[in-house]
């Protein structure tokens, strides 16, 4: 009993941060989908950028955990200047898997094109002419005309110019 008088200020801290992370979960996951849904994006996309983005709340929220109850100043720069390190060294030698996930979350929030869009790849070495067939979390895969799979990465889609084109099977309609 001795204990909750003592800490009674970090408990109810603690209780509030964990209904304030219950609640912004809540609130993110249903405006994601919202924008999802607006946006026609497959639900494995949205699914995606959800897991990221309550990551990232979570580690807010163990942040805020070590500031509540009071871990030493030196004890927290300590781990964190170890984690800094290991993650440095991780994402140097993996720093093309870390854009391509960023650049998955922004093509999600601002990709112009969707799945069924017959797109042509402005690229000066290899021009590409295809169907974006699936949009996943590193990659878009292209089919072109003669069936090939084009396993394309999403952080070259933010980087070279894309011409929407009409599927060559599509004839427009044009009214006068």
């Amino acid at each position: 009993m001795d204990y909750l008088n003592n800490f009674t200020k970090e408990l109810i801290a603690t209780g509030f941060l964990l209904l304030l992370v219950v609640l912004s979960r809540i609130i993110v996951s249903k405006v994601v989908r919202s924008f999802a849904k607006k946006s026609q994006t497959i639900e494995k996309r949205t699914r995606l950028v959800l897991k990221y983005l309550h990551l990232l709340m979570n580690i807010i929220a163990i942040i805020a955990l070590i500031i509540i109850w009071g871990v030493q100043t030196k004890d927290i720069f300590i781990v964190f200047s170890s984690i800094a390190t290991v993650v440095g060294v991780a994402m140097f030698a993996q720093w093309s898997i870390l854009s391509n996930i960023t650049s998955g979350i922004i093509l999600f929030f601002s990709f112009p094109y969707k799945i069924g869009d017959y797109i042509f790849i402005h690229d000066k070495d290899f021009p590409i002419e295809a169907e974006i067939e699936d949009i996943g979390a590193f990659h878009v895969y292209l089919k072109t005309q003669k069936g090939e799979i084009i396993v394309y990465p999403n952080n070259l889609m933010l980087q070279v110019g894309i011409t929407i084109l009409n599927h060559p099977n599509e004839q427009k309609e044009f009214v006068d």
